[in-house]
């Protein structure tokens, strides 16, 4: 039985029908011809998503994604490096001292996973240090995607590929050049890295690598430019968090800053979230919440499914990819 067969016979209601819900209309948004932006909050990439989010890159499912500065990283952290990852299965009943030896041995945990410091993130940065003073000597400047897409596509990491890279998401994103908006990128491990060796010198204009605010600059410009071309534009956000908060405010932003006119509102939403509605948690927000804010609209297809995005984003995929 195919997953998807699977899927729509057993998930009928509550969170489960949800998710067939959500699936079905990303399905009908992209045979009507809309784009698809996603968005990457937590781990996604530490948690192997790539595997099908390549896929679904590959195969024109996704336009344009955005993501944490930590997601653009740990994707090729995995590639360079999976063979040194350490798997924690009783992360809950790890001690500090258990979280100090680990510390020690350089592994730096993400829930059941540890990343080994030296074989990833030095590695890379090795390698992305010389990209960083070149175009710094150069006076050129670039977004940190755009720097991993030079890495990527001049195959200097390639010796170091402990996956099959057809699984890299940023991988095949460089491939076809897709749209990448990484908002705090500031706020990853490169990001920490970038400022020490702008601190030390090693890179002299800070202004070398592109800003958060350029994203912004850039999203809607590619948002405006694809609206233009009759293509209604779907939001599938993943978590919650910066990674979602910032890509949805450019409609709003198009309107009402920029007081432009005939700029559609997204044409399709979906959420998968754990985050309870509460208090000011923008994480647990309904959908309908976001009408106020001028993001979606009264029509617009609207789905949350609250439940575990690493269980949930896997299927959904799979529905759109009809396996």
């Amino acid at each position: 039985m195919q997953v998807t067969d699977f899927l729509k016979k057993h998930y009928k209601h509550f969170n489960a029908a949800s998710l067939i819900d959500a699936a079905e209309g990303y399905k009908t948004h992209l045979n009507n011809g809309g784009k698809m932006l996603v968005t990457l909050a937590g781990a996604m990439s530490t948690a192997e998503l790539g595997i099908i989010l390549a896929e679904m890159i590959r195969q024109d499912k996704i336009h344009a994604i955005s993501c944490t500065g930590a997601n653009l990283e740990e994707d090729i952290f995995n590639l360079v490096a999976h063979d040194f990852y350490e798997r924690v299965p009783h992360y809950r009943e790890l001690s500090a001292a258990d979280e100090e030896e680990l510390l020690s041995r350089h592994l730096n945990r993400v829930t059941d996973t540890c990343i080994p410091e030296e074989e990833a993130m030095r590695r890379l940065e090795h390698v992305v240090l010389k990209y960083w003073e070149n175009a710094d000597k150069a006076g050129e400047a670039y977004f940190p995607h755009e720097f991993f897409y030079q890495i990527l596509l001049s195959g200097e990491l390639e010796q170091y590929y402990q996956i099959d890279p057809k699984n890299s998401w940023m991988l095949e994103a460089a491939k076809k050049n897709l749209p990448i908006i990484c908002p705090g990128w500031e706020d990853s491990t490169l990001g920490n890295i970038y400022a020490g060796h702008v601190i030390s010198g090693d890179i002299k204009n800070v202004h070398t690598m592109k800003t958060g605010i350029q994203y912004m600059m850039e999203l809607a410009e590619w948002y405006t430019q694809t609206a233009k071309e009759e293509s209604t534009i779907g939001f599938f956000q993943i978590g919650g968090g910066i990674a979602g908060d910032f890509p949805i405010c450019v409609v709003p932003m198009l309107h009402q800053d920029l007081q432009r006119e005939g700029v559609p509102l997204w044409g399709y939403f979906a959420q998968i979230s754990d985050s309870t509605t509460s208090y000011g948690s923008y994480s647990g927000a309904v959908p309908n919440e976001k009408i106020t804010w001028g993001k979606l609209g009264k029509e617009t297809p609207k789905y949350m499914i609250e439940s575990d995005a690493t269980i949930v984003a896997p299927l959904v995929f799979a529905i759109v990819l009809d396996m």
